[in-house]
């Protein structure tokens, strides 16, 4: 399983939302770009990056994405938040961004998200976004009546590397990952899964790479409140024993 951490940026600088409230904020102190640097010289692989700001419907963060996507430290980073329209996507990837990751598109205009998928395969990335039982959109500001078994079965069958999955009750509040879920929407889609929202230890870890259909990871509060390191992280999602992952 791959291990993804996330930069999440809002304003320039990096913070953790819980459940994706912005009143519910934590600013950590790290330059984004040395926090990439950071993850690069642990062996980190891919990086989540994601634009608060215009997962919020405010302008995007441009200085900021173009700096990281240009660094070209770690092997690759998607960008995700706020790429509503085929342009924001395209610009993303231009930009250096080697995934774009794309949620509200895939529930209001599914024929134009297959389009985008199939014009750049294995570089767009659907995300559903959970509550429950149904899908939340627009920065998880808005429900929706469609149930993720359905939507993630209209998925099937589009050349995407993987899906991104969250529960959004978890999302910050480290009580674990919701696996059963990530590994519903990859069996319905038949993309591997990308699990997000609550990793809170390395036994977090070990557990999803154990779980089928869920192959990455992302590692967020629990990595910038000190509760697991790189170190750690990157052994447990190899499945390595619970003493080599520390």
């Amino acid at each position: 399983m791959e291990l993804i951490p996330s930069i999440d940026l809002r304003r320039g600088r990096v913070v953790r939302l819980e459940r994706g409230d912005d009143a519910r904020a934590t600013v950590y102190p790290p330059d984004p770009l040395a926090l990439l640097e950071r993850f690069a010289a642990a062996g980190v692989a891919r990086v989540h990056v994601v634009d608060l700001d215009a997962a919020f419907g405010e302008a995007q963060q441009v200085e900021s994405l173009r700096r990281l996507a240009g660094a070209r430290v770690v092997r690759s980073c998607q960008l995700g938040g706020g790429l509503r329209t085929v342009e924001a996507v395209e610009q993303a990837l231009a930009w250096g961004f080697e995934r774009a990751v794309v949620g509200s598109m895939v529930v209001r205009d599914p024929k134009g998200f297959a389009r985008l998928a199939r014009v750049n395969p294995g570089r767009i990335v659907p995300a559903l976004d959970c509550s429950g039982e149904t899908v939340r959109i627009a920065g998880w500001s808005e429900a929706t009546s469609l149930e993720w078994q359905t939507t993630a079965n209209d998925l099937r069958g589009l050349p995407c590397a993987a899906i991104l999955v969250t529960d959004v009750e978890r999302d910050g509040m480290l009580s674990g990952p919701n696996l059963e879920l990530a590994a519903g929407v990859a069996g319905a889609s038949g993309i591997p899964a990308i699990v997000s929202g609550g990793v809170a230890s390395v036994d977090d870890l070990a557990r999803a790479a154990a779980t089928p259909g869920v192959g990455a990871a992302i590692l967020g509060r629990a990595f910038y409140e000190g509760r697991v390191t790189l170190e750690a992280a990157l052994a447990a999602s190899r499945g390595l024993p619970a003493e080599v992952a520390g």
